[in-house]
């Protein structure tokens, strides 16, 4: 298979994945993707599928760039000092922002004060989208305790923001 058919057989997988881990549409790091699987055919081994090898391939540029020094200032300019983003609505009135950024406080610090094998769970799943077998293999136990986990902490959330909801 030459470079131009692996593009276009895992474009839609290899785009799919930069939006589901940066949040957002990058053709830079779809070219980066595809610039490293090029430098890199020669080390690619049959062990697995070329699919899954270039989806490993594009999770780790696109964490790369979300780790690079760009990524983190444009965040520190444009970040709230509270976890989650406000959305902007040029209707909210200055007591509409208050609660809201209320609200977001005391979310965050319900997630703060979970027990931290739940916190991270939460975080993991929740916050960042992974998958429940994704987070199993992250920290290494079977799915079944990942889900347990979830639930625990979403039924202690409920109870802590219970008020919110």
């Amino acid at each position: 298979m030459n470079l131009k058919e692996i593009i276009k057989a895992n474009k839609e997988n290899v785009r799919n994945i930069i939006k589901l881990i940066s949040g957002e549409q990058n053709e830079d790091l779809e070219q980066e993707v595809y610039l490293k699987v090029w430098k890199n055919a020669d080390k690619y081994e049959e062990r697995g599928s070329i699919k899954s090898w270039i989806s490993t391939i594009t999770k780790n540029v696109t964490k790369d760039y979300l780790k690079s020094s760009v990524v983190k200032h444009e965040k520190l300019i444009n970040e709230d000092d509270n976890t989650f983003d406000v959305i902007k609505d040029k209707k909210q009135t200055p007591e509409l922002r208050l609660v809201t950024n209320d609200r977001q406080k005391r979310i965050t610090q319900a997630i703060n004060n979970l027990k931290p094998k739940f916190k991270e769970v939460v975080l993991y799943c929740e916050v960042y989208g992974h998958t429940y077998e994704e987070c199993a293999q992250k920290y290494k136990c079977p799915v079944g305790t990942i889900k347990s986990r979830l639930f625990n902490a979403k039924k202690q959330l409920a109870q802590e923001l219970e008020d919110l909801i």
